[in-house]
């Protein structure tokens, strides 16, 4: 009953301060005031503002939390908004590189240095290898447009391989990288003549020359052109990046990295040469 009364008690103070509150108030609207209101007024000011300090102090960490919540809205509103710009930025920039690089091959195809005078069919890479077990791409040109089996293949920097397969709309290209496809290939220095090969499960070719054969590393490799050839001569392939000699090796091994990376390429040429199916 303590309790009870002592909460009656303070509910009471409360409507007390209130009212006076409220009296003042209505006396400073009628007029300046006087001395007896002033006095009164700074009176109940005193009584008021503990109060009013009291519930500031319970509500001032509430305004602030609901500021946060706002804020804290608004900031993953903003941080969406810039992802998804951010997003669509690097997308158009994506596509200004891809655009950029096909435009560069389709160039450097209607520029074609090598093979000159030879008529061919350019175009597309839609699919690479299915597989592990041979190195393949497909086109989306085939024999509607006179591509026949074993035409060689080149994109702008040199030899990519030679047709393997045609329908009527297609056609698979067997790379040089490819174990199966030999290629008749020039020295550029010493002229020196041999075959690149294919090695499994490498980027790399292997050509074999003769021991007394001077190589530096970086020394361009071509095709040879030698009747019969599938390919014809003077069409870059790729460069010297190692040159092993074994201990009672009879020839020297060059290890060559072929010009054309077919896996970042998009356009490719087919050159309609009669030499095709002739030999290696």
């Amino acid at each position: 009953m303590a309790v009870y009364r002592r909460s009656n008690r303070r509910r009471s103070i409360l409507v007390l301060l209130l009212l006076t509150a409220v009296t003042l108030i209505t006396l400073d609207t009628r007029g300046n005031g006087s001395g007896i209101t002033d006095s009164v007024r700074d009176a109940a000011q005193d009584a008021i503002d503990p109060a009013q300090e009291a519930v500031g102090d319970v509500l001032d960490p509430i305004d602030d939390w609901f500021d946060g919540v706002v804020r804290s809205g608004d900031l993953k509103e903003e941080n969406a908004k810039l992802r998804r710009d951010l997003a669509r930025a690097l997308g158009q920039a994506s596509e200004s590189r891809a655009s950029l690089r096909e435009n560069r091959e389709l160039k450097a195809l209607a520029d074609l240095t090598f093979a000159p005078g030879l008529p061919g069919v350019d175009a597309q890479v839609v699919a690479a290898s299915p597989g592990n077990f041979e190195e393949t791409v497909g086109i989306d040109k085939g024999s509607n447009e006179g591509i026949t089996a074993d035409m060689p293949v080149v994109a702008g920097d040199g030899l990519v391989g030679r047709i393997a397969d045609v329908s009527g709309r297609r056609a698979t290209v067997l790379m040089l990288t490819d174990p199966k496809s030999g290629v008749g290939v020039r020295l550029e220095d010493s002229g020196t003549l041999g075959v690149a090969d294919g090695r499994q499960g490498s980027d790399l070719l292997s050509v074999d020359v003769p021991l007394e054969v001077k190589v530096r590393k970086g020394e361009l490799v071509f095709t040879s052109g030698t009747e019969p050839s599938l390919y014809p001569g003077g069409i870059p392939v790729g460069t010297v990046v190692s040159v092993l000699k074994p201990a009672g090796a009879l020839a020297q091994s060059l290890l060559v990295r072929p010009l054309v990376d077919i896996g970042r390429s998009t356009y490719v040429r087919v050159l309609l040469w009669p030499g095709g199916g002739q030999g290696g």
